[in-house]
């Protein structure tokens, strides 16, 4: 998918789904799990009906764990969620899952049950820090054997490297070593986002310039007015808050939707 788009010269627009806590975890209130399933088809055909490449299905349980692990009941929930984005939308439209915050085994297996496309890692490789308990540890052999332990192959890997969650810090021989790491674990993209937006353009062409081939997808930081700039050199984008009229965690916005693919298509 990733790389079919960047050879096509196609832009990837994904839609954040954010959901209500799962069963099992702090903050879940009695009938959030339900009324997690009506938001996220009601927001994914929005995203579809806007024009939106898909949707990253995404928990929000306020507090996350720090390892590669999760409770039985929030993979469960996750999978049945997405399992009715899938039936609510048509074959085109791409489907991600996320257990935050790098859960990534559990939202594989999750992909996998689903039929989904993709998952977004936080730390494929490397290391972050997280404030919910400390540093995050990348352990890429282990998410690999995984996947291909439950014939997940075609789950695709979303690599963050520098952005909300992986906190890397910018200098171009750091972040294109990041890249070449990313590259060599398998990923099929890797995601950057800076809130600075000439910082944003820049890193976009430190890794076209040195890796061609690889797919750069924004983790975020655009907006209907930034579209065009900030994805020049990138091959698509994360959208939370702006398809979310800036409400972050609510409804997505159709007409928000339509007006952001309507600036990307002139790009």
């Amino acid at each position: 998918m990733f790389k079919e788009a960047h050879q096509k010269n196609e832009k990837l627009i994904f839609g954040l789904i954010h959901l209500r806590p799962m069963p099992g975890t702090p903050f879940y209130k009695e009938g959030d799990y339900e009324e997690s399933i009506k938001k996220a088809v009601k927001d994914a055909k929005a995203l579809e009906n806007g024009g939106a490449s898909g949707c990253l299905v995404q928990t929000v349980d306020k507090v996350y764990p720090v390892g590669d692990d999760s409770d039985y009941v929030r993979a469960t929930c996750l999978s049945v969620i997405a399992s009715e984005v899938k039936r609510a939308v048509g074959p085109d439209f791409k489907v991600g899952v996320q257990l935050m915050w790098n859960c990534i085994t559990p939202s594989i297996a999750s992909a996998k049950a689903v039929g989904a496309d993709f998952t977004r890692c936080t730390a494929l490789f490397g290391q972050t820090v997280s404030p919910f308990g400390g540093v995050i540890n990348g352990d890429p052999l282990s998410v690999l054997e995984y996947r291909r332990k439950i014939g997940a192959e075609s789950v695709e890997l979303l690599a963050e490297i520098a952005g909300y969650h992986f906190h890397g810090g910018y200098d171009r021989e750091g972040l294109l070593g990041r890249v070449a790491s990313a590259a060599m674990v398998r990923a099929d993209a890797v995601e950057i986002m800076s809130k600075d937006e000439e910082l944003n353009n820049r890193m976009e062409e430190d890794i076209r310039a040195a890796y061609p081939d690889m797919p750069i997808i924004l983790g975020g930081g655009t907006d209907v007015e930034s579209a065009r700039s900030r994805l020049r050199n990138a091959d698509g984008a994360l959208v939370g808050k702006c398809f979310e009229g800036c409400n972050w965690g609510e409804g997505i916005d159709e007409r928000i939707v339509e007006a952001y693919m309507k600036e990307v298509r002139s790009i």
